[in-house]
């Protein structure tokens, strides 16, 4: 499966924030945006260029797809699939990219990012109603119950991660059991309650020249 392989600090400080890909190391003082706010390469510490219509769209695309872990032909895809349900096409688009399985485990807590929860499920390390899913662009859906496979949850990853979850909050469509480390979706992710860090209108605008 193709993924973006491109130095995860790398592609915060090209975004100008922090998109949370490497879990932990994101809410330390090692993190990038901490140590180097600026653009990666030889130019960039003269600071970021002033940028006009087009860029400020791809900008925002280019954000919205490196925070989702995403390549561009797997965002243009999930883009048009939105595009083509009926009902506001950028609240269909957040809702696909949230419904994503490997966001929803990193929603949850069970992993510290997206591209950790996108490994662990890839090794199948998770269950939805009972069956093992490896694939991170599964749409969940509400109802569906996720569970941690009990021959993975005897692992080291998993020990004690019931007692960093207790009390943690996770989005109202989303309800996580700490104890039992599992999780049950109770409705599509409502898109009115959403706060990305990306302008979706913006993204529609790229797509719609």
């Amino acid at each position: 499966m193709a993924r973006n392989i491109d130095p995860k600090c790398k592609q915060c400080r090209r975004a100008g924030e922090k998109l949370f890909l490497k879990g932990d190391r994101c809410m330390s003082a090692k993190c990038a945006i901490v140590k180097r706010n600026y653009p990666p390469g030889l130019h960039g510490a003269k600071g970021r260029r002033k940028t006009d219509g087009f860029a400020l769209q791809l900008n925002e695309k280019q954000k919205a797809k490196r925070q989702y872990q995403l390549l561009e032909k797997q965002f243009r895809l999930t883009f048009e699939k939105a595009r083509r349900k009926s009902g506001n096409t950028g609240d269909n688009f957040l809702k696909m990219l949230e419904g994503r399985f490997d966001n929803t485990v990193f929603r949850l807590g069970l992993a510290s990012s997206r591209p950790q929860a996108r490994q662990l499920i890839n090794h199948g390390h998770f269950s939805v109603n009972g069956r093992t899913v490896t694939i991170p662009s599964y749409q969940v859906k509400a109802g569906d119950l996720i569970k941690i496979k009990p021959t993975k949850a005897r692992g080291k990853f998993f020990q004690g991660l019931g007692e960093k979850l207790k009390g943690r909050e996770t989005p109202g469509w989303l309800h996580l059991d700490s104890a039992e480390l599992t999780a049950k979706i109770l409705t599509e992710p409502d898109a009115a309650a959403l706060s990305p860090n990306f302008d979706v209108q913006m993204i529609i605008e790229f797509y719609s020249k």
